[in-house]
């Protein structure tokens, strides 16, 4: 059975503090990465906190070991660019729509 995750991301020891997220290697191949997980319903939303170094994922998984494995063939989490901080199971209890 899938359910929700909240996933919260942050910025890893690759990124580099001197470049918006656009201009971060291997953006196109990140952006490609997370369109497809979106297109396929794995990533319900997602995007970055303002004011931190924080990404806030909602993620439809069977368990946290799906959502560890679905982002760690991210090529972000492959070079170090993100890194996860926090994975949580997340019943939603309100819902508009």
């Amino acid at each position: 059975m899938r359910r929700l995750f909240a996933v919260l991301r942050t910025k890893g020891r690759a990124w580099d503090g001197a470049k918006p997220m656009r201009q971060q290697p291997q953006w196109p191949e990140h952006g490609v990465f997370m369109d497809q997980l979106a297109a396929d319903g794995v990533v319900v939303l997602g995007g970055p906190l303002e004011g931190s170094d924080d990404f806030l994922l909602a993620i439809s998984a069977a368990d946290e070991g799906e959502v560890n494995r679905t982002l760690a063939r991210d090529p972000w989490s492959k070079s170090g660019t993100l890194e996860i901080k926090r994975i949580q199971p997340w019943t939603i209890l309100l819902k508009s729509g």
